[in-house]
């Protein structure tokens, strides 16, 4: 396949899924420069200027590695590798059973890869053990919005209506940092954010409300008594669009709003003015981001802000509405596909009958063949080695090692395995780990779609072939479900084959991807799903009557704004949470005084397996580092530039300090994207939210104190 000289792509990181233009050019190789897409509209952050640097950064992966019996990793031929993985599976399955085989996916992957690894679990290995990092992303928000909604999509409007609101509540979400571009259409509105820090994000803010770390909560129902009792409340919109209002405000009642400052140490007047502001704007949206959602009790959190915001009548109002900012390039489309140990493709639950036998008879197997829902992300990670858990893993677009709560005991979990198997394009943490090492293509050498923050499915496309000695995740997949006894074609290698298959599969599902392909994409058709097929639209593009013929209709266009007519339970209302305040799962105390929080910086992404490889972008935050009030730095005698440890009743992690004076005095912060000594979570709690599986990495009881361990090992 000859490569072309430029393509029209998107950026590798942020679900904002910014609209670039690649091109290879002799004297610089590759350069992105933005297009004018609509979520960007012409702007890229650091990350994405950078990105042509992942494809040659000195240690990409080039061929396949195995551990020898000297322990070291060696390189060896596909063939060797695939052949070592799959004896080793059939020899575990075997002894143990189909569970004993789990696989981690990543919110990175394409559609199309979610799509087959979730296929390629269930049948080549027949595991319920199935999960992947975004259930550390925002699986509360998905299980909060699927609570109201009866529906799922991080944003249920274009991310171009936010460029008209004259108000944004921001809960938890620092998008100057996480997400540049999309502050452009936070221009025109009022910020009011909630958030511990004093973030880039806060500074541009009409109002800040800085609640303690996992308070979020009991501000949330401080703030819907005030709407009900100040009489801001859209009494006609409650009666008549939603559901279970009573229970709802029974909570909230309690929660006057001096109660709400003694727990927050929100000031009453910040609460009655972010209400007002919210509830005079015409246009007014709450978006909820990680700070809201990464708790034990975060899918309370997030429905306790989506109360709020149908208090005041917003959600299903064009120009208004409540949304969570998916963070992964792919968070969005990566839940939807099978990536979920309780999910099936186009959003259908495995434990759903009809959902089964749909995908089943796609498949071409009996439903009874599917297994049933298995463990979350944690529970997965916990259970590795154990007497009932699982004996190999495989790994695909993610890097726990760095990125999971509790991370050294994650390490240790992996470490009794009796097969870790990761696929990847550089080593990360996790890979370096690893009994055998899989080689694969990435961003800008393959093809496939993405779907954004907003539900639009988009497409990524491939400039440059991979490497030699390097393969797809598809191919991958490929190679091993035929060693593993599966017929070839059920493994097509071929990303639009998969799609297509795709598009079948979720077809009547939440999310119906069904009347998407990738000729209306490659024709530039903005399309949001669910969209589903019309008459004539199961046939291939090519065999498909003209749509100008009598009694033929058009091609579904897509639903870019969800809810508008009625929510997506059966009675069209959408429901109000009955929720209340609880602690943290830790507290502070005498020996862990103060609450760490964890969170993202501008220069690195997720657990920053690949933005620490490119050199600009280290060099502008080449460490570990904690964020600590001068004052509490100096009841602990550190200084500015000192390295300090901070610890919890899990482990120790080292960081430089760095003095804020806008930091909560009981409060310090740590960027999670550093390895090492440096893992910030190495002290994270693993509470769980009993709804959405989301480990409670926003709050933890610390201290912090001097430090003498050499500088190179807080260092990227």
């Amino acid at each position: 396949m000859s490569e072309p000289r430029t393509v029209a792509t998107h950026c590798p990181y942020c679900a904002l899924q910014c609209g670039t233009r690649l091109s290879r050019e002799a004297a610089q190789g590759v350069v992105v420069r933005p297009s004018d897409f609509p979520v960007n509209r012409g702007r890229l952050c650091q990350k994405g200027w950078t990105a042509p640097a992942l494809l040659d950064v000195p240690d990409r992966l080039r061929h396949p590695l195995v551990r020898g019996e000297d322990g070291e990793l060696t390189p060896v031929g596909w063939d060797t590798a695939l052949d070592a993985v799959a004896s080793a599976l059939l020899r575990i399955r075997a002894r143990h059973g189909p569970d004993a085989a789990a696989v981690f996916g990543g919110g990175g992957l394409t559609n199309e890869k979610a799509y087959l690894l979730g296929k390629f679990a269930r049948l080549a290995l027949g595991t319920s053990q199935i999960d992947y990092n975004g259930r550390f992303c925002m699986s509360s928000a998905a299980a909060a919005g699927n609570a109201a909604f009866g529906l799922d999509r991080g944003l249920p409007f274009p991310v171009t209506d936010l460029g008209r609101a004259d108000a944004v509540m921001l809960v938890g979400a620092n998008p100057a940092e996480t997400m540049p571009p999309l502050m452009q259409h936070f221009d025109r509105a009022d910020l009011i954010v909630v958030d511990p820090r004093r973030t880039v994000t806060a500074e541009r803010a009409a109002l800040h409300l800085q609640p303690a770390p996992g308070t979020d909560l009991a501000l949330a129902l401080g703030l819907l008594h005030i709407a009900f009792v100040d009489g801001w409340w859209a009494e006609d919109y409650v009666r008549d669009r939603t559901t279970g209002f009573e229970a709802a405000w029974r909570r909230a009642a309690t929660w006057w709003p001096e109660r709400v400052e003694r727990v927050t140490g929100v000031p009453v007047s910040a609460q009655r003015t972010a209400v007002r502001m919210l509830a005079e704007a015409g246009r007014a949206y709450v978006l909820t981001g990680r700070g809201a959602e990464q708790h034990s009790k975060g899918t309370d959190t997030v429905s306790g802000f989506i109360n709020l915001a149908l208090a005041l009548g917003m959600p299903g109002r064009e120009g208004s509405g409540y949304g969570c900012l998916t963070g992964q390039g792919n968070g969005q489309g990566g839940r939807e596909h099978g990536q979920k140990a309780d999910q099936l493709p186009g959003y259908r639950l495995i434990t759903d009958p009809a959902a089964r036998a749909h995908v089943a008879g796609v498949w071409g197997v009996p439903p009874g063949a599917l297994p049933g829902a298995g463990r979350s992300a944690y529970e997965l990670l916990d259970a590795l080695g154990t007497e009932k858990g699982p004996r190999a893993l495989l790994v695909f677009g993610s890097n726990p090692a760095v990125s999971a709560p509790h991370a050294r005991h994650v390490t240790d979990r992996m470490a009794t395995l009796d097969l870790l198997v990761v696929a990847d394009f550089v080593p990360s943490e996790t890979a370096r780990m690893a009994d055998v090492v899989l080689p694969v293509s990435q961003w800008a050498e393959e093809e496939g779609t993405m779907t954004n923050l907003d539900g639009r499915v988009l497409r990524r496309r491939r400039l440059l072939s991979p490497p030699s000695g390097v393969r797809s995740d598809l191919e991958v997949l490929h190679g091993l479900a035929i060693r593993l006894g599966e017929p070839p074609h059920r493994y097509p290698t071929a990303p639009r084959e998969v799609f297509d298959e795709l598009r079948r599969a979720s077809r009547g599902g939440k999310a119906d991807y069904s009347g998407i392909s990738y000729e209306r994409l490659d024709a530039g058709e903005t399309l949001h799903w669910p969209c589903p097929d019309l008459p004539g639209a199961d046939l291939p593009d090519a065999d498909r009557p003209a749509t100008d013929l009598p009694g033929v209709a058009e091609p579904h266009s897509g639903t870019p704004r969800l809810f508008l007519d009625s929510f997506a339970h059966p009675d069209g209302r959408a429901r109000f949470a009955e929720v209340d305040h609880r602690d943290a799962a830790e507290t502070t105390r005498p020996d862990y005084p103060l609450y760490a929080t964890t969170g993202r910086v501008l220069a690195h992404y997720q657990s920053g397996a690949q933005t620490r490889r490119v050199a600009e972008l280290n060099e502008t935050a080449p460490e570990a580092f904690v964020e600590v009030h001068p004052d509490t730095a100096g009841h602990a005698g550190l200084r500015d530039g000192a390295l300090a440890l901070v610890s919890s009743a899990r482990g120790s992690t080292v960081a430089r300090v760095r003095l804020v004076g806008t930091m909560l005095p009981d409060t310090v912060f740590l960027p999670f994207h550093f390895p090492g000594t440096g893992r910030a979570n190495l002290i994270t709690h693993a509470a769980l939210d009993p709804r959405s599986g989301m480990p409670e990495f926003k709050v933890c009881a610390v201290r912090i104190e001097p430090c003498t361990v050499p500088a190179t090992d807080v260092r990227g």
